[in-house]
């Protein structure tokens, strides 16, 4: 395996020093490193990934020098457009570094590595969405003893080309690294577990709920299952991040069903534009709050410096609020309980981070959840045992 600490040298010894992004669990170690040891003002965990290009473009232009912008492969959908009509060298020629993660990687046999399903359409067109977009790449794993000459190589190529370079993360690739234990753990905060609990319990019989990517679907379907009831209720937006409360919006304007939304605030942050268009909706966001990447590494967000409840007033939420433990939450729950008469309102609900190790994930396909969420939501008969 490549150490986190050679491969961030190895950038830096080509003049790569600005990094942009947003964390991957595949580069989670790398991430983890860059936020240690990079300057502050040299390190942005962006929003989105296009937002990511969007800061690299400005840090070229401004500085002379290429940046480096580090994503999952499911964030190239994020970067085709300002790619395509900005850095593209038929635009502006804009040299920059893509590193991606290969989650759903296509193996030398031609074999796809197993993955959740999210990953395995991404996974199989990622080196043909590389080709198409016309941008050279080239594929690093924990063999690679060479990465540091695959690196100048694309340090020379982004540079002569004015043309961005893609590297390719294999699974396995980095060594481990997390990021130091900081001792500012807010003790009187409950977890995001806790959180899904208390909010399930106090739910009315007809709810439905559209819960974002990563962990908080995999906490709510498991509490499901301790509790011995159905799926039915859950949609589980396992890819597509950032995108829950959109569902839900529509969802809400098409159902008698109290709809609610469990999001994440890095979900939150990156497409926040949609609570411009969620006051037209009739249900409930929640946004667990623990200001961080959890699924990643713990990469800190911006959440944690601004104010979610009043960005909703202003985008035309009925009703919003933020929580920061068990009693407030559910004095905020049984105060919005008549939401679905007035309009959209939200929860901002401060909680710790983390989760349980042994955290397991949904052990239904993707279709079969969502073939029993359309009879419940039309009232058709349901059960996903």
């Amino acid at each position: 395996m490549i150490e986190p600490e050679d491969f961030f040298n190895a950038m830096k010894s080509q003049e790569l020093d600005y990094y942009t992004g947003v964390p991957d669990s595949l580069l989670k170690s790398l991430c983890a490193y860059m936020t240690t040891y990079a300057p502050p003002e040299n390190h942005v965990i962006a929003a989105n990934e296009g937002g990511a290009v969007a800061l690299a473009i400005g840090y070229h232009l401004s500085t002379g020098k290429v940046p480096v912008v580090y994503m999952q492969n499911s964030g190239l959908g994020n970067i085709i457009n300002p790619i395509l009509s900005l850095a593209d060298n038929q635009v502006y020629g804009i040299p920059m570094i893509l590193v991606i993660g290969w989650r759903g990687e296509i193996l030398g046999d031609g074999s796809q590595l197993h993955d959740e399903p999210q990953h395995k359409k991404q996974g199989r067109v990622t080196e043909a969405l590389l080709v198409a977009m016309g941008l050279s790449y080239r594929i690093i794993d924990q063999h690679s003893t060479n990465y540091a000459e695959i690196i100048r190589e694309a340090a020379a190529e982004t540079t002569t080309t004015a043309q961005p370079v893609a590297l390719l993360i294999r699974k396995g690739t980095f060594n481990k690294y997390a990021l130091p234990r900081q001792n500012i753990t807010d003790h009187s905060l409950i977890s995001r577990e806790q959180a899904i609990e208390i909010i399930v319990g106090q739910m009315p019989e007809n709810a439905f709920i559209i819960a974002t990517t990563g962990m908080a679907s995999r906490e709510l379907y498991e509490l499901r299952e301790a509790s011995g009831v159905g799926h039915e209720k859950d949609f589980l937006v396992v890819g597509g991040m950032g995108h829950a409360s959109q569902i839900a919006c529509e969802i809400s304007k098409n159902s008698d069903k109290n709809i609610y939304c469990l999001d994440g605030d890095g979900a939150c942050l990156m497409h926040m534009g949609s609570m411009a268009l969620n006051r037209d909706g009739k249900f409930c966001h929640i946004v667990l709050n623990n200001g961080v990447h959890d699924s990643v590494g713990g990469q800190p967000t911006a959440a944690s410096n601004i104010d979610l409840a009043a960005i909703a007033t202003a985008c035309g939420y009925q009703r919003s609020i933020s929580v920061r433990c068990a009693a407030e939450l559910r004095e905020a729950f049984k105060s919005m309980a008549d939401f679905h008469r007035e309009g959209s309102c939200l929860i901002d609900v401060q909680v710790a981070a983390g989760a349980r190790t042994d955290l397991g994930r949904p052990s239904l396909t993707s279709q079969q959840m969502k073939q029993a969420n359309m009879h419940y939501l039309r009232d058709i008969g349901h059960g996903t045992g």
